[in-house]
């Protein structure tokens, strides 16, 4: 019978930890007794994050799109003689509206922090992983992991390719102590869905969670570390699952909701 994991002690890394859901999962990870590895770009905020949280945790401040911000929280780590015990790769961006209105830097950001920033991260901090007796790489994916959706396509391009960058991964290191996961939440109420994204959810009647109820989901999927992947949200899952076994059903619907979607482009909005 598979048992949880205790969470005390153990070592983990956050992206992304100032975010809407980087904070709550820093919350509940601190909570179970984790010593975290809080990264993000200000300083003052990880600060802050870490005092409401008792003050006993690691703060990292970098801007992880770039090479020596990568290294710097692989540098940061290598102080742990035992190594890091997890990696959550959670910093994401996104940008809600067609692709002929994006410019080439914001597609280029979107593809560095959520896709290559994930892959860098795992790479150069395999062998501080490795010392883990029982290591764990958990990406935070989306619904859009496995449903490509109007208004999102170079953020669903990103997320399903850090599914299959998962996928592979788990594969790559069946041999070795280190797993490889994918949490992918629904639409979550946070900063990063703006306010054309919230009204455009309202006007389809998607559902969205907060970051408290993901959160905790995800402490009891870190815990217990038997399950490969799992997407949250009914009916979410029904439909990444439908669009697997025939996209055109999905392709049907989608297209009569597009004018409703259309409607809520951002920087498009009539």
């Amino acid at each position: 019978m598979k048992t949880s994991l205790n969470l005390q002690s153990i070592t983990i890394v956050l992206t992304g930890a100032t975010g809407g859901l980087g904070t709550a999962l820093a919350k509940a990870l601190s909570a179970q007794g984790a010593l975290l590895v809080l990264c993000g770009r200000n300083y003052i905020q990880l600060e802050q994050l870490n005092n409401a949280l008792g003050g006993q945790h690691h703060c990292v401040a970098s801007d992880l799109t770039t090479s020596s911000g990568r290294q710097a929280v692989v540098a940061y780590c290598q102080q742990f003689s035992r190594g890091i015990d997890a990696l959550i790769n959670n910093a994401a961006s996104n940008h809600f509206g067609p692709l002929k209105a994006m410019n080439e830097i914001t597609v280029q950001q979107m593809l560095v922090t959520n896709l290559l920033v994930p892959i860098e991260l795992t790479r150069l901090l395999l062998p501080i992983l490795a010392k883990s007796d029982n290591a764990q790489i958990i990406n935070i994916g989306s619904a859009f992991s496995r449903l490509g959706f109007p208004g999102f396509s170079v953020y669903s391009a990103c997320k399903f390719g850090l599914r299959g960058f998962t996928e592979a991964m788990r594969r790559e290191l069946a041999d070795t102590t280190i797993t490889v996961r994918l949490f992918a939440p629904r639409t979550i109420s946070t900063a990063m869905n703006d306010d054309n994204v919230t009204a455009m959810n309202k006007a389809l009647g998607n559902q969205s969670d907060s970051v408290e109820s993901v959160a905790e989901q995800f402490v009891n999927f870190f815990q217990k570390n038997h399950q490969s992947e799992q997407f949250l949200g009914w009916p979410e899952r029904f439909f990444g699952w439908l669009n697997s076994i025939n996209s055109r059903w999905i392709d049907q619907g989608l297209a009569k909701k597009l004018p409703v979607i259309q409607r809520y482009w951002t920087g498009v909005t009539k």
